[in-house]
């Protein structure tokens, strides 16, 4: 996935022999990573993220020059709650300590710019200007084929089956077997299945996320060539009855007519039965809010989906992600739990897990990425 490749491109151009190792023929559509477009935006909660954006940016930037690929469109973005919702506050907050620039709109400047959005009088909105939407399957291949330029390896269709920690860590695949004195794990949804066997039972849920595409009833009324941006709802009307769940949707870009719009969340899954009884029977609930939701607040579009796609999220209970040490096996260096914002992060992500990775002091504060911090929220257990 995004995550691992980028990884790995960073340990090949700081000079160190990396083989990349993909269970599924590359590309595939099975993890997290596939799709034509994830957004990309400065406009965090968490300070950390608000950062390390700075940078992810700068990454992406080189990596466009270095492949000659337009991986960023610049279409802006629109964070919608209502007045009371601390998280636009403390997204505001988090952007001006991180200098980054915003515009603030009431319910008036909502109805006035976006006349084809209905939301309450008592909702507002943040807009991030810098914000985008990345080429998600272009930028995979682009790190990947950066990172083969840089005298890395890469095998498809070779799982992983077992590792045996050590001073020397040998890796069992189904094709072969390794030995490294460093391994890197970014396995995506199935970072149960490989910690477990090395003692580590972290708090990790994998969900599988319905992804819907919605016509538009007047075409090119959502598009990037209007000058439409992505939008993101904190916490939808308490009336409505997935109040708790955040919605995110991008314009209309990949499929000419349609716009892309989600729910951030989804039912628990086996990320081998990835459409399997248990998450076909969640999608159908999910898509039959999503249709009233879309109703109710985005009047411009049909309320029935004409595309439904499907892809994996892996949650931490505060959503940070885990980059750490695996806490007795310190030669094993471990990234998960992306929580269905890593995407855009993965630059920054590639270079501190690389820095971890070559005993470096790691360029930001680990401390929100710390297995450990589990062991001390209570019953969120990081059992060893």
């Amino acid at each position: 996935g995004i995550e691992g490749s980028a990884t790995a491109f960073h340990l090949a151009k700081n000079g160190c022999h990396t083989l990349l190792l993909e269970q599924f023929p590359i590309p595939h559509s099975r993890g997290s990573s596939h799709g034509a477009s994830r957004i990309i935006r400065k406009a965090y909660v968490q300070e950390h993220y608000a950062r390390m954006m700075h940078e992810a940016y700068d990454i992406w930037q080189r990596v466009e020059q270095e492949t000659g690929t337009q991986l960023y469109v610049k279409t802006g973005g629109l964070m919608v709650a209502p007045i009371t919702s601390e998280g636009l506050d403390q997204t505001e907050k988090s952007l001006t300590a991180a200098g980054s620039q915003f515009e603030q709109l009431t319910s008036d400047d909502l109805k006035r710019r976006f006349p084809d959005l209905s939301f309450p009088a008592n909702y507002r909105a943040i807009l991030d200007p810098e914000a985008g939407i990345l080429k998600a399957d272009k930028a995979l291949r682009c790190f990947q084929d950066l990172f083969v330029k840089s005298g890395g390896r890469i095998h498809d269709e070779e799982k992983v089956m077992r590792i045996d920690p050590g001073d020397v860590v040998t890796i069992h695949t189904s094709k072969s077997t390794y030995k490294t004195h460093k391994l890197l794990l970014l396995p995506g949804p199935w970072a149960g299945q490989l910690l477990g066997p090395l003692g580590l039972q972290l708090p990790l849920k994998v969900v599988r996320i319905s992804v819907p595409y919605w016509r538009e009833k007047s075409p090119g009324t959502f598009s990037t060539v209007r000058g439409f941006p992505w939008v993101k709802v904190w916490k939808p009307d308490k009336s409505f009855r997935l109040s708790e769940l955040e919605l995110y949707g991008t314009p209309s870009w990949e499929y000419p007519g349609t716009m892309k719009l989600c729910f951030h969340s989804g039912p628990a899954i086996d990320p081998d039965d990835r459409d399997g009884e248990a998450g076909s029977r969640g999608d159908k609930e999910i898509v039959e809010m999503m249709c009233e939701y879309v109703r109710q607040h985005f009047p411009g579009l049909e309320s029935i989906p004409a595309i439904q796609e499907a892809c994996i999220y892996t949650w931490t209970p505060d959503e940070d992600f885990i980059l750490d040490r695996h806490p007795h096996h310190r030669n094993i260096i471990i990234g998960a739990g992306f929580s269905g914002h890593g995407f855009k992060l993965a630059p920054v992500v590639g270079k501190v897990l690389c820095e971890l990775a070559m005993d470096k002091q790691p360029s930001y504060n680990m401390t929100p990425f710390a297995i450990n911090r589990f062991n001390r929220a209570g019953n969120l257990q990081a059992k060893l």
